[in-house]
């Protein structure tokens, strides 16, 4: 498919007819290439980057979804919302969407080349929990690797709870990695709990999933740099959640997170 068409469908919330992936030579490399076409068509009509989502950094989850390292897509002012502990998000315009509990940071600067996870620590300005919303616009989740990156990282909304300086929280990488890896999850429905997740299943922790997105996104050809200002979010604590209008999802994250709570409409 084109970028006008993957757009389109992105629009439309219409399910691709088959995948990208399969298509002879579009491999990885060439969905992040199509995956940054699609990007520029957004900011042409208007959009702004706001950061980066990173993907599939929950090694448990791999074996089920069949994708077996880490992806990244763009975060959009479109697809943004901050609150302070409670939220509410539209879901009118995604496609089969799904629910992830993670840890977001928000940037001050840009990591210096080669940045070591203390230097990387050093641009962090501050963390906060967070859901993303997530999408696929293939038939029940079956996807290749390829597919996830031209589909937008399958990136739909992001809302960002209670922020604090990660400078209140830690001194260094060590501590911050070490009380984010310890940190746990309860997800409920409703009052109903699903789940239990915790930070270390991220990729060995939150801070060791940003360095690794840091040194792919400089691997990229045509990748725009973090900048001051960047939200990401690191990857999902639990599974990833089929969610619906009218569902109030919680997340009680212990310290130095603290509870979101976020209602479907």
């Amino acid at each position: 498919m084109s970028p006008q068409e993957l757009l389109a469908h992105y629009d439309t919330a219409r399910l691709w007819a088959s995948g990208v992936g399969i298509e002879p030579g579009f491999d990885v490399a060439a969905a992040y290439q199509s995956a940054l076409a699609v990007r520029q068509l957004r900011q042409i009509r208007g959009e702004m980057p706001r950061g980066y989502k990173i993907g599939f950094t929950n090694r448990n989850l791999w074996p089920r979804y069949q994708v077996f390292a880490p992806i990244w897509g763009t975060v959009w002012d479109s697809t943004l919302q901050f609150c302070e502990g409670a939220g509410s998000v539209d879901l009118s315009g995604a496609c089969q969407p799904r629910l992830e509990p993670e840890a977001v940071f928000g940037l001050h600067a840009t990591p210096l080349a080669n940045a070591s996870m203390d230097q990387l620590f050093d641009c962090i300005e501050w963390v906060a929990p967070g859901f993303e919303i997530v999408q696929s616009h293939l038939p029940n989740w079956k996807f290749t690797a390829a597919d996830t990156v031209a589909d937008g990282g399958l990136h739909a909304r992001l809302l960002v709870g209670r922020k604090v300086l990660v400078r209140e929280v830690a001194t260094s990488a060590v501590e911050l990695e070490k009380r984010l890896n310890a940190a746990k999850v309860s997800l409920r429905q409703d009052g109903r709990e699903v789940e239990h997740g915790q930070g270390a299943n991220v990729l060995d922790g939150p801070l060791h999933a940003l360095h690794h997105f840091l040194q792919e996104l400089r691997q990229c050809p045509g990748a725009p740099d973090l900048q001051a200002g960047d939200v990401v979010t690191t990857g999902t604590w639990t599974d990833a959640w089929p969610v619906q209008s009218g569902q109030t999802w919680t997340a009680q994250f212990d310290a130095p997170l603290s509870r979101l709570e976020l209602t479907f409409r």
